[in-house]
């Protein structure tokens, strides 16, 4: 059953700097601010979105077909792409730009100083839901603004279903484009913090969500998760993590389960549990992309986790 991922496909540059910034940064001279900073330790992941949730996907034995803009230094994340055994088709290369990426220098302390350059992302527009053939069910990540605008309005007019997760994008609309992104979507997933901003933004309690929506999904971190759906909240228990070494796209694994899930027919407490299992599977691992499990071994930890058979 192919889904539809519309989002980002990204470059992240992470350095590790081995001191602290506020040793570098002098608080009155903030208004001339001129440092460098040695970084020893850099490594490059690919990432964005869509391209984590595809992986995830990928590896539940799922089909997922990415639409995403990219510049034309794609050439080795293209190649993993096709290693991986994803589908490239709607991945359009947009002439004299850069694949969208992140430039992260942390400290010894967690402390990060981030310059993110969204490149050929801004182009996402140039993609049309109608080009992708056979989607049971899509997911509207965070990608160009315009682009999330567009992809949501022509799955709501093909009658495909899908999923609205603003994620780091929800900044960029009013509340009255949220409430258009709600008035065509079929499910939402949002973290705590962003739950709180669209319900500042829009007006409308969890509650209200809920009755508009087929479901609303909440990620609550170590606490697990919440889902809203046939007029009850289901609480999902958290997964336990065999390590606690980089959050970077646990949510966006958390959606690839959720997206499995909803293909597969499980009840909400099944789909939300293997949501959060990949989370705490990602979790132990750096990048977005860098663990592995195999459909049998998701069976046998889910069994594990939970006491009964995902089927």
């Amino acid at each position: 059953m192919r889904a539809l991922i519309c989002g980002s496909l990204a470059y992240d540059t992470i350095m590790v700097f081995h001191d602290r910034f506020k040793h570098h940064i002098l608080p009155d001279q903030i208004h001339i601010l001129n440092v460098s900073f040695l970084v020893p330790d850099m490594r490059r992941e690919f990432g964005g979105c869509a391209g984590n949730i595809a992986y995830n996907l990928k590896l539940l034995g799922g089909e997922p077909v990415i639409m995403a803009t990219v510049g034309e230094d794609f050439g080795p994340y293209a190649e993993r792409l096709r290693r991986l055994g994803l589908d490239l088709s709607h991945i359009r290369t947009v002439p004299e730009t850069y694949t969208a990426q992140a430039f992260i220098t942390t400290d010894v302390d967690d402390n990060q100083i981030t310059a993110f350059h969204p490149g050929a992302m801004n182009q996402a527009h140039l993609n049309r839901v109608s080009e992708a053939r056979d989607i049971r069910l899509a997911i509207v990540a965070p990608d160009g603004r315009q682009g999330m605008l567009e992809h949501a309005r022509q799955l709501h007019e093909a009658g495909i279903p899908f999923i609205f997760d603003p994620g780091q994008g929800l900044p960029l609309f009013s509340g009255e484009e949220l409430l258009g992104f709600l008035q065509q979507a079929d499910y939402l997933a949002l973290n705590d913090y962003e739950a709180k901003l669209l319900i500042e933004r829009t007006g409308l309690t969890l509650d209200d969500l809920a009755r508009r929506l087929r479901a609303v999904v909440v990620t609550l971190g170590a606490q697990g998760s919440e889902i809203h759906a046939d007029g009850r909240v289901h609480r999902i228990p958290p997964a336990r993590a065999q390590a606690v070494v980089d959050p970077t796209g646990c949510g966006d694994a958390y959606r690839a389960g959720l997206i499995h899930g909803i293909l597969q027919g499980y009840d909400w407490p099944t789909t939300g549990r293997l949501a959060g299992l990949l989370g705490a599977i990602k979790i132990a691992s750096r990048g977005g992309q860098n663990h592995r499990f195999d459909q049998a071994e998701i069976a046998e930890r889910f069994r594990a986790e939970y006491g009964y058979d995902l089927n």
